[in-house]
């Protein structure tokens, strides 16, 4: 998938998206395939995101954390309130070599101003490559702020 549309769009439609012919998930075919406040799910490839001994750059784990984590935390806020990533750490467990990865998402802890988000990403045959953790803050939008 190497559409100018962001993923996230998907899940949350509402959202105006900047620069859409510059979101990054979309370049690194970042695909999400369901999503509800309390599971996020999405697929990257490994071919393209790859790091120079051709496994699955660290990286790109983060971005699809990131990019899983970030839409569940639209969805628990959204439109009152805008996530905006405070925190991400990621524990690579393996290295995936090819096909697909998938990540699942979700919720620790979601609070007024704070949520935090669990994210596993698996290999095809179902292996934990990643475990990470992204903790957003909620930003008021003030009325009349656009979509």
């Amino acid at each position: 998938m190497t559409s100018s549309r962001a993923p996230e769009s998907a899940a949350v439609p509402d959202i105006e998206v900047q620069y859409p012919d510059e979101q990054l998930a979309a370049k690194m075919g970042i695909e999400i395939t369901s999503w509800e406040p309390d599971r996020v799910v999405g697929t990257m490839p490994v071919t393209g995101n790859r790091q120079p001994f051709g496994l699955l750059h660290g990286g790109a784990n983060g971005v699809l954390a990131e990019t899983l984590g970030s839409t569940a935390a639209a969805l628990h806020g959204w439109p009152e309130r805008a996530p905006v990533g405070l925190e991400l750490s990621c524990t690579h467990h393996r290295s995936a070599l090819g096909g697909t990865v998938t990540g699942v998402c979700t919720p620790l802890s979601v609070g007024r101003t704070i949520g935090t988000f669990e994210i596993v990403i698996t290999d095809d045959e179902d292996r934990r490559v990643c475990t990470a953790k992204l903790t957003c803050v909620y930003r008021s939008r003030p009325p009349g702020s656009g979509s």
